[in-house]
């Protein structure tokens, strides 16, 4: 079957309690602080709440034995331990799940976990619900900005994945989700402050515990932000490049018209800490007729010296409505050829989850693109269709 929907789950969360899952330490601590315990203990109390909720995943007070009855039952009357509403959950025939995550009534987010990917397998996460980006080829850029995520709301991303997978508590050596990209919805440098606050909570080896080499943040370009990311979180670094000069990224990419490729790249040299165990990885995705001829891998070969490098190369994934079609196979190694031989890792990204809407490009929000019961129609049509085949 190729869609796996589960509607299931909900939250419970009553009217007037704070959800704390997925926050950080410091707004734990001011958390119990407001409830008037002094800064030493609220310290303390913080570390102890982040460990239940991010080492061990707990969705109950009552599970957190270091933690005196008491002062449980007062957690327990103020706040909550559940989950945001999950308004879609999808599984492809490939493995690859997506979750459409309401966090408020029209304030939707997509994350995607795809399997096999980095050391086991990778979440990609959204930083913005929408995109103000309008990069023509993907998905995303469709649909209009309608607000930037919380910290708390992009780290409750991995949390519901986590969930799915079984992974707690986060000591488990055998787990399946061990790398993160935020490469879902938005331009995470437009929401940096956000981006760098989940990335500490993600990254702390008392909670979540996947290391910032582990964790790959993607822009578009947003040059003045780049050096900065580098500095706050350590993560590693993804550009969305695409075109070889400035005349057709500035269709493909529109941002090109305000950061260029020159002022770009100048930006991209001074992120901190670059070498051969810290490469940028540029986004390649592979257009047909528009940006992959062997002339502009030599140019893409050309640009990229002197910088600590691989390239991803994306087959283009179709969504409904696309001005654009997947280059040929052929022409697509012989692309990634040119830069092996110039020494480049160059792998092509196999499609993942193109069945639901997951892949590259293709994520965008459920108020805007075609609802659950609608898939289940096509599905069982197209099943349908094939058996009388």
């Amino acid at each position: 079957m190729t869609i796996t929907l589960d509607l299931s789950r909900r939250s419970n969360a009553l009217p007037g309690k704070k959800r704390l899952t997925g926050l950080s330490v410091p707004a734990l601590k001011a958390e119990l602080e407001a409830m008037g315990l002094e800064p030493k203990p609220a310290s303390m109390r913080a570390r102890q709440l982040r460990r239940w909720i991010h080492h061990f995943g707990v969705t109950d007070f009552a599970a957190m034995t270091d933690i005196a009855k008491d002062l449980r039952a007062q957690l327990a009357e103020k706040f909550e331990l559940d989950r945001p509403d999950i308004a879609d959950h999808q599984v492809s025939r490939d493995g690859t799940q997506k979750w459409l995550t309401r966090y408020a009534p029209g304030i939707e987010g997509e994350s995607v976990y795809i399997p096999d990917v980095g050391k086991a397998g990778a979440l990609c996460v959204s930083s913005q619900v929408g995109c103000t980006l309008n990069c023509t080829f993907c998905h995303t850029g469709t649909q209009a900005l309608v607000r930037n995520l919380t910290a708390q709301e992009i780290v409750q991303q991995v949390i519901i994945a986590r969930d799915a997978l079984a992974e707690w508590p986060s000591s488990n050596e055998d787990r399946r989700l061990t790398n993160i990209v935020f490469m879902g919805m938005g331009e995470p440098l437009y929401n940096l402050d956000n981006v760098a606050e989940a990335i500490d909570t993600i990254s702390d080896g008392d909670g979540i515990s996947i290391g910032r080499r582990r964790i790959t943040v993607s822009t578009a370009g947003v040059a003045p932000k780049i050096p900065e990311l580098g500095a706050r979180t350590g993560a590693m670094l993804a550009i969305s490049l695409h075109a070889t000069n400035d005349d057709l990224r500035n269709e493909l990419v529109p941002l090109n018209r305000k950061y260029d490729i020159k002022t770009l790249f100048d930006a991209i040299r001074a992120y901190p800490d670059l070498g051969n165990s810290k490469r940028v990885t540029f986004e390649y995705v592979m257009l047909k007729g528009v940006n992959d001829t062997l002339a502009e891998a030599r140019d893409l070969v050309k640009l990229l010296k002197g910088v600590p490098s691989k390239i991803n190369l994306i087959p283009f994934n179709p969504w409904p409505g696309s001005p654009y079609e997947c280059s040929d196979w052929e022409t697509i190694e012989a692309f990634a050829e040119v830069l092996n031989r110039a020494g480049y890792a160059s792998p092509i990204r196999t499609p993942r989850g193109r069945d639901i809407l997951a892949a590259c490009g293709q994520l965008r929000s459920e108020s805007v693109k075609v609802r659950a019961s609608e898939l289940r129609k096509q599905r069982l049509a197209t099943e349908g269709s094939e058996a009388q085949g």
